[in-house]
């Protein structure tokens, strides 16, 4: 049976998990994984891919940050969410000293974690938030995302 609860069930989850958080502009932390979600829902659009299949690549986008920013853990995502959620979670998520060859090479195995990345790209670079950054912010991660989008496609 497919699961239609899963898109608000990652919302509410990645808000409780993310309260408190900023961002680097001092925003509430969860307006990045609530844009990611968008982001991630026009791309499914855009690509033909609908219903059940979008709202796995949505939760995930909702979910994406919460492995690597807060105390969640990915059994704890496996105990309430489809495989195919927490793997692309799981894909997206950065571990600490890996390389981006070696992480960008796990995201693009996994084709929803694909949509999800390039839908978290999307936020980072947005110039509307970039422009609230100091110049030296906005250069070093307009570089960082630069060599992020060519890995993500190589």
């Amino acid at each position: 049976m497919k699961d239609h609860s899963l898109v608000p069930r990652a919302e509410m989850l990645a808000t409780a998990a993310h309260e408190g958080q900023k961002d680097k502009a001092g925003e509430p932390y969860i307006g990045h994984p609530t844009r990611v979600a968008a982001h991630a829902a026009r791309r499914c659009e855009e690509r033909g891919v609908f219903g059940y299949e979008a709202n796995l690549v949505i939760a995930a986008a909702w979910l994406h940050d919460v492995l690597e920013d807060t105390t969640v853990t990915e059994a704890q995502l496996r105990e309430s969410f489809p495989d195919e959620v927490v793997d692309a979670v799981a894909a997206v998520t950065k571990h600490p000293g890996e390389s981006l060859e070696t992480y960008f090479e796990r995201v693009r195995a996994v084709p929803a974690a694909i949509l999800v990345k390039k839908a978290d790209l999307d936020d980072n670079t947005d110039p509307q938030r970039t422009a609230r950054l100091g110049k030296e912010t906005r250069e070093r991660l307009a570089a960082k995302y630069g060599r992020a989008r060519e890995l993500l496609n190589a």
